[in-house]
């Protein structure tokens, strides 16, 4: 049966891919302005234009520049440069682990302040709490997040000083810098999160609380809080793995914002840098990279989720 739900998972996937990629190509065709008028400047002649465009393969139809730019990109070549000349490999993967840094800690900064939420409006159901928490996950979601990034900088970094306001320190490097300049820009990124997955969590919640073995366990004495958290609690979380997928694909698209409303050199501000430079090669290869990565982080998610509710391969 699993193996059944996986194949067919992947005739999604492999198409889907495929039609990604022919997208990526064909928006990125549409930025306006000459790449080689861009790189050479409005003075260059037409002779040497038109040299440049044969080096970087422009003057060929827009089908043979698609094919020959997929058979690369599947071998793992996703071309060079047109304002550096550098391997667009090495700028998007050195940029995409300062990327995900950035993400998978807003996510744990969601997960765990949107678990919160969730769990203390049950355990607390109609109180001042209650009505806070519900608040807070109703408004988190609707605040633009540069409008909350600009906030933070101006109270904790500008007016106490207690995080920078801009550059970004790696793991490796250092933790206690990485979790120093990474707080703010993290936060900013993950309060949207916090509002999802509190209100997925809730509702999920109220369904499960309201459920036979639920009423069976009070029944038998237990505590609110063995109930709440050891036959609540797990239940309740199965619906949110889905969120998870969700929650991962809006913070990666939302970094292009955040990076570079903090200076932090990852995969959102190569983006925004790419565009201004009208290097579409390099945009083409982030815009790739990004749109797989959430592709195949939803194909985990639905994969994990069959194996924690096997119900679903049927």
């Amino acid at each position: 049966m699993f193996i059944r739900f996986l194949m067919r998972r992947l005739i999604y996937v492999i198409p889907l891919v495929f039609i990604t990629t022919l997208v990526v190509f064909s928006f990125i065709l549409l930025i306006p302005g000459d790449p080689a008028i861009a790189l050479l400047g409005q003075s260059a002649t037409p002779e040497k234009i038109a040299q440049l465009n044969a080096q970087l393969g422009l003057d060929k139809p827009v089908i043979i520049q698609y094919f020959d730019w997929l058979k690369n990109a599947i071998q793992g070549d996703l071309g060079r440069s047109i304002y550096t000349g550098k391997p667009v490999n090495e700028a998007v993967f050195s940029r995409l682990f300062i990327t995900m840094q950035l993400v998978l800690f807003s996510m744990l900064i969601a997960i765990i302040g949107g678990g919160l939420f969730a769990i203390g409006s049950i355990y607390f159901p109609n109180s001042i709490l209650d009505k806070i928490f519900r608040f807070f996950g109703v408004v988190g979601g609707t605040i633009p997040n540069f409008w909350l990034a600009a906030l933070l900088v101006l109270f904790f970094s500008l007016k106490l000083g207690w995080a920078p306001a801009t550059g970004f320190t790696s793991i490796p490097d250092s933790p206690v810098l990485f979790l120093k300049s990474t707080l703010l820009p993290a936060t900013a990124l993950g309060a949207a999160g916090i509002a999802q997955v509190s209100r997925h969590l809730r509702s999920s919640f109220i369904e499960v609380m309201d459920m036979d073995y639920i009423r069976t366990a009070y029944s038998k004495g237990l505590h609110r809080a063995i109930v709440v958290f050891r036959h609540g609690l797990q239940n309740a979380l199965l619906p949110v793995v889905t969120t998870i997928g969700i929650l991962f694909s809006n913070l990666l698209g939302s970094t292009v914002v955040i990076e570079t409303f903090f200076a932090i050199p990852g995969m959102g501000q190569l983006a925004v840098n790419s565009i201004l430079q009208r290097d579409f090669t390099m945009l083409q290869g982030v815009v790739l990279v990004m749109i797989v990565m959430v592709i195949v982080i939803n194909f985990i998610i639905d994969i994990l989720y069959s194996v924690i509710d096997p119900k679903i391969e049927s």
